[in-house]
């Protein structure tokens, strides 16, 4: 996105994004493009609000996409990482994803820029991997409470 252009209205801005993080809490499918949109609270452009209208439009095209929980035999614990090295064109730092199921269902998600610059692709995904052992470490007693593998 380009930071450079017209500002718009900082309040509104903050307002519609503020709106949009609350419902990406069920909406992964929206976590990084808002995760991305945020970045630019405190000086918002034409340009990012534009891409704010955007996620609303595709919002409204898309109903129905929200969480669904289905029952399932399978009592496995699965967690998926991704991060792209160097992915913002602002400052060169990487973007990690991750992902937790539960019994198939998926229940935590998380897109967030990192706070430090990965100096490969390798260093990016191990930051993102440690980022979810330590989320996974404190959901161990939990889990074995509900005998989960």
């Amino acid at each position: 996105m380009e930071s450079d252009g017209k500002p718009v209205d900082r309040e509104k801005y903050q307002r519609l994004v503020g709106r949009l993080i609350y419902l990406s809490h069920t909406r992964p499918d929206i976590a990084f493009a808002v995760s991305v949109v945020s970045q630019y609270m405190h000086s918002p452009k034409e340009s990012h609000l534009e891409v704010v209208y955007k996620i609303l439009r595709y919002l409204k095209g898309s109903p129905g996409r929200g969480l669904f929980f289905k029952k399932s035999d399978s009592k496995k614990v699965e967690i998926y990482t991704d991060a792209n090295w160097a992915g913002s064109a602002d400052d060169r730092k990487s973007t990690i994803g991750y992902c937790t199921y539960v019994w198939e269902n998926l229940v935590t998600w998380r897109s967030k820029k990192q706070s430090v610059v990965a100096r490969s692709n390798a260093e990016a995904e191990f930051r993102a991997v440690a980022q979810v052992c330590v989320k996974d470490y404190g959901c161990r007693n939990c889990w074995k409470n509900y005998a989960l593998q």
